[in-house]
């Protein structure tokens, strides 16, 4: 009769810590879920960052050479 008992408390107890575990991992799916979507919104704002500076400096380099062609149509007229 006591090992019965003694039986059905760590068969309760095993389903208690069970329970536990499974509760324990789904939070840590979720929370991993959380970080997965997070860094993926960073990468697609480093992404956007890095191609706004790529077309930044590409309107640069068309803005130097305006420049550069101006002075030297300015240069080349008659005043």
């Amino acid at each position: 009769m006591i090992f019965k008992e003694e039986l059905e408390k760590t068969r309760l107890e095993k389903e208690r810590l069970k329970k536990d575990y499974e509760a324990k991992v789904s939070s840590m799916n979720i929370e991993l879920a959380r970080l997965k979507e997070q860094i993926q919104s960073q990468q697609e704002l480093i992404k956007t960052t890095l191609e706004y500076a790529i077309r930044l400096e590409e309107n640069l380099g068309s803005f130097r050479e305006e420049v550069s062609n101006g002075n030297n149509l300015k240069n080349r007229s008659f005043h």
